[in-house]
């Protein structure tokens, strides 16, 4: 059987990068940064495809992330989470062809901002509670939405998870196997809605190769980092994702 993979160059240029960036965010050092992978490759590729592609990659990604972290999971916060998670993925799949891309990209974008000048205006004190879990389980359903339309699931629940104040350690497992789970539930979806073509994952076999290269690099730097310069990052990450996501909405 042929697999009529893509070979334009220009897709590489864009594709390759764009992988190792999502490895490194699924190590959780640039944590954000990975939500930038599909509208980097919507330069090239329609949003729907780039989500497609991405799918096994995502999977070897998840898989390793999971092993490197596996001591580092709070597995009460992890029951919470992913039931609020799977219906975002469930409204994901019976709006998908309802809703622009770009349009959910412009809110994601949107929110994100708003919600770093929150923290920038209104710093949160350390001592403080934890966010309310209604507010948790809405950020959520909204990252299991964004996460199933264009894989940018992580903007609405770090905003979420940071103000729980975890380590870098236990913030990055925790995430790790949370997005395992989403991305495991997106398959049966994404094949009802006929984007797992062969063309597809016949490119997603040409990159997978990148899949550990990028995981493995962040990790090592993962459980180098400070806390303050990790949650940093994070929200550099934010910034760049939710200004890009925006752009490309309102383009």
């Amino acid at each position: 059987m042929n697999f009529p993979l893509i070979t334009d160059p220009s897709f590489y240029m864009i594709a390759v990068p764009a992988v190792l960036l999502l490895g490194l965010s699924k190590s959780g050092f640039a944590s954000g940064f990975g939500a930038l992978a599909v509208p980097m490759m919507a330069l090239v590729v329609t949003v729907p495809q780039a989500a497609a592609i991405l799918m096994p990659v995502l999977l070897v990604m998840d898989l390793l992330g999971m092993a490197a972290f596996r001591k580092d999971v709070d597995k009460a916060l992890l029951r919470f989470m992913v039931p609020f998670a799977l219906v975002g993925i469930v409204l994901g799949a019976l709006l998908f062809k309802l809703l622009d891309a770009r349009l959910v990209a412009a809110i994601v974008g949107a929110f994100t901002l708003l919600f770093l000048a929150q923290q920038m205006l209104f710093k949160p004190d350390p001592e403080g509670p934890p966010p309310p879990r209604w507010l948790g389980g809405l950020l959520l359903m909204t990252s299991g939405f964004t996460s199933f339309i264009s894989h940018a699931g992580g903007p609405p629940v770090n905003a979420y998870v940071m103000r729980l104040k975890l380590n870098p350690m236990l913030f990055t497992g925790t995430l790790a196997y949370l997005f395992f789970f989403i991305n495991m539930a997106k398959w049966l979806p994404y094949a009802w809605l006929g984007l797992l073509d062969w063309r597809n994952l016949a490119t997603s076999l040409v990159l997978l190769p990148l899949a550990p290269i990028g995981v493995l690099v962040g990790v090592r730097l993962a459980r180098r980092i400070r806390p303050d310069v990790f949650y940093r990052l994070v929200r550099i990450g934010m910034f760049l994702t939710g200004c890009k996501l925006l752009w490309d909405g309102l383009r």
